[in-house]
């Protein structure tokens, strides 16, 4: 998704995709995908990337950093939900209550 995002992100702004909710307002995870990451070996920091569906939709993806500053990933085959966080419940469609960081 992130090589995606990269090659497509300046297209978010053309006027074909200004409706179609590729920009979240907010994004929400799970508690325990959190704990999950920050529970890993040598995890001392949370690291935010950007990626992009086939939708065009802009995405959160949520990974677990040492403290060299380097992303704590597995080898792709051995990847697993605990190790990359990209699950995150979108809004808009689906919005939490009103805050003053949402409305």
């Amino acid at each position: 998704m992130t090589t995606f995002y990269r090659e497509n992100k300046e297209k978010v702004i053309d006027s074909e995709y200004a409706t179609n909710g590729v920009l979240s307002i907010c994004d929400t995870f799970d508690k325990s995908e959190i704990e999950a990451l920050v529970s890993k070996t040598n995890c001392s920091k949370i690291r935010l990337y950007y990626g992009m569906n086939e939708e065009f939709q802009v995405r959160p993806i949520l990974v677990a950093v040492d403290s060299n500053d380097a992303d704590i990933l597995p080898s792709i085959a051995a990847a697993t939900n605990e190790d990359i966080v990209n699950d995150s419940i979108k809004c808009p469609p689906i919005c939490p209550p009103g805050s003053a960081l949402n409305e």
